[in-house]
């Protein structure tokens, strides 16, 4: 099991990473909320992993903090919910305002969360509320936040294919994108002020 990574920031393009440890290159695949606190490309960065084992694949996914690592494999343990589904989850809100989420039952709050319906925030509710009882925040950040100075077309699209990969429809993530974008806006702007008005 590979539990963290220490290592250069070669390229970041949500949800993708590529990190040189030592000469090795990892493929991981982060949520949102993680990128937000990404440095420049060319930075060192810390990220808290967890290795998925499929039979096609082996999937690296890493987090900026332990809290978001806890509550993805959390995620995982829940009946119908993959890696895909967690990470889409995780992107859309930060880790301690689900877990009051999931606390307090608040189902309306759930389903604007990509991917999920209704039948899924209930379970969530039902078979999380328990694992979560205990929840106190530990958060440990991988870096200061930074944005890319990637403007125009080029963030808007970057913002596109992020939204698709996140599981949204391509027609979607358009509308979402296009509401939001504006001058001087980088991709990661873009995708946090996308996601917000998603699940309003």
């Amino acid at each position: 099991m590979i539990g963290s990574l220490r290592g250069r920031l070669v390229r970041k393009q949500p949800p993708h990473l590529l990190i040189d440890v030592g000469g090795v290159g990892y493929e991981v695949e982060a949520p949102m909320t993680t990128f937000y606190r990404l440095p420049q490309a060319g930075e060192e960065i810390h990220l808290h992993t967890h290795l998925v084992v499929r039979d096609d694949a082996h999937l690296l996914f890493g987090f900026a903090t332990e809290d978001e690592r806890r509550l993805f494999r959390t995620l995982l343990k829940v009946n119908g919910v993959g890696a895909r589904m967690a990470l889409t989850i995780l992107s859309g809100i930060e880790a301690d305002e689900f877990a009051n989420c999931i606390m307090q039952g608040d189902v309306a709050r759930l389903v604007r969360l990509p991917g999920v319906g209704k039948k899924t925030a209930e379970r969530l509710v039902i078979e999380m509320k328990d694992r979560l009882k205990d929840w106190q925040s530990n958060t440990t950040g991988a870096g200061s936040t930074s944005s890319a100075t990637k403007k125009g077309s080029l963030a808007t699209d970057e913002a596109i294919s992020a939204l698709i990969s996140l599981g949204y429809k391509p027609q979607e993530a358009g509308r979402f994108v296009h509401a939001v974008a504006r001058d001087g806006m980088d991709s990661e702007t873009i995708i946090r002020e996308s996601l917000k008005a998603s699940i309003r």
